[in-house]
């Protein structure tokens, strides 16, 4: 059993930095900290086998030995099993949630994880590049296409969306486990990849079901509104379309994303 704290104070240093860490999409990378909210997100946590620093939940769901439930029922039980895979618990009372939590409904518990300093490109493996991506939820959604897909590793240069953000946490639901992520890259850090680039334009030199497509390649996806940078997509070994017989003018970065990952799967 992890040791347990109570905390009853709004202005405890703890709640101060999850105030932070819910406020500022950022904030992790100051902090070295993560901060993990909902018991999907932190169910998927441990699951990927991840060592989780301190669990904070609240008083209405917390069953251990050292209280009771205010709320009795097997959503308490369930919550208080996943708090206890971490180091420390820490009990706080369910109204003090609403002033660091970053979800409109109260999850009742979440992870506190070290954050570690970006690491290196790894070279050789199948890639996403994320060039510029603002949206969390697109970023969210391409991280857990991009594993379920069998990418291996993402790359996201300078401007992109924090990849540790809450938002982009919650819309990824654990694929973050399942992969090298790179933070801040530049064009130039590209090159470590040592596998094709590949991206997607509506002038290109191939359409996707029958391009001749590089295995394993660097899927490069750009900002929702400019595209990829013209100068990265110099670099690119390869254009390809995907084919839209609706008509529609383009598509979602994140849909595009999936369609394209998809299509070097079913090829692999």
């Amino acid at each position: 059993m992890p040791a347990v704290q109570l905390i009853t104070s709004r202005d405890n240093p703890l709640l101060q930095r999850l105030r932070k860490l819910a406020a500022d999409p950022g904030a992790y990378r100051k902090l070295g900290e993560v901060w993990l909210e909902g018991d999907h997100l932190c169910s998927a946590c441990v699951d990927r086998g991840v060592d989780v620093h301190l669990a904070v939940i609240a008083d209405t769901a917390w069953t251990g030995p050292e209280g009771h439930a205010l709320r009795n029922d097997t959503q308490a039980d369930r919550l208080t099993a996943l708090a206890t895979q971490a180091n420390k618990v820490v009990v706080v009372p369910e109204a003090l949630w609403k002033s660091f939590t970053g979800l409109e409904s109260p999850a009742r518990l979440g992870f506190v994880l070290k954050h570690e300093a970006a690491q290196a490109i790894q070279p050789g493996l199948p890639t996403v590049v994320l060039d510029r991506l603002q949206d969390a939820g697109n970023v969210g959604t391409i991280l857990r296409a991009a594993s379920a897909l069998g990418a291996r590793q993402v790359v996201a240069l300078k401007g992109t969306a924090a990849l540790w953000s809450s938002k982009v946490l919650r819309a990824a639901m654990g694929a973050h486990w399942g992969l090298h992520l790179v933070e801040n890259a530049t064009m130039d850090d590209l090159e470590a990849l040592a596998v094709p680039l590949v991206a997607t334009s509506s002038h290109a030199d191939h359409s996707l079901p029958v391009a001749p497509l590089p295995d394993p390649c660097a899927w490069v996806l750009g900002h929702e509104g400019q595209g990829v940078a013209p100068e990265l997509m110099r670099r690119c070994a390869m254009t390809v379309s995907i084919p839209q017989p609706g008509g529609e003018e383009s598509l979602n970065v994140a849909m595009a994303a999936s369609i394209c990952l998809y299509e070097s799967l079913r090829r692999r």
